[in-house]
């Protein structure tokens, strides 16, 4: 079965990084899509540039819509994985799953530099989504004791995370949330 997918994000990278190592780093998704190098990656959509390094912003955009098996997401995540050394900072992977009976289905991964960087990364998007959704309904003083109780939360989890005897090492995360359209 085959799926369609799209991959966004605009992943800061680190100066100094070459086109050859984040080719390098995307090695398990080139060879999932059977794609020589990261300009061979065409988005099915002609409007979106695929995958594109701006060596002069340090800028790698990820904007690719294609059909997918079920391997993907598996590629997808080693390849997050790789780049992750290369980020300047931690961002989110917006990943959509558009589904047979027309419905789509949204996760959100992260990819960074550190544990901590991707860690601190999910809290600003879950104060970003708690504040959007309360900020309907009640003012900025209720929304921002709700903001207060989502970052004791994250600092409540850094510390668990912490003390654990296995420090988390991975250069990505992820979770699922409600889906946002991507406006190009």
């Amino acid at each position: 079965m085959r799926l369609e997918v799209h991959v966004h994000a605009d992943i800061p990278i680190l100066e100094g990084v070459s086109k050859r190592q984040l080719e390098q780093a995307f090695a398990p998704l080139l060879e999932y899509l059977d794609a020589d190098g990261l300009p061979d990656v065409k988005s099915l959509e002609p409007d979106e540039p695929g995958i594109r390094y701006d060596e002069k912003d340090l800028l790698l955009y990820l904007c690719w819509t294609g059909e997918i098996g079920r391997s993907f997401h598996g590629a997808l995540e080693a390849t997050l994985e790789n780049l992750g050394p290369y980020c300047y900072e931690a961002v989110e992977v917006d990943v959509t799953t558009y589904l047979e009976n027309g419905e789509q289905e949204s996760k959100l991964l992260f990819v960074g530099p550190t544990a901590q960087a991707i860690h601190e990364a999910q809290r600003r998007c879950m104060v970003e989504d708690v504040a959007a959704i309360l900020g309907r309904q009640f003012d900025k003083a209720a929304v921002s004791q709700v903001s207060a109780l989502v970052n004791e939360l994250f600092d409540r989890d850094w510390k668990e995370k912490a003390s654990q005897q296995k420090k988390p090492e991975r250069a990505f995360e992820t979770y699922t949330r409600p889906s946002r359209k991507n406006l190009h």
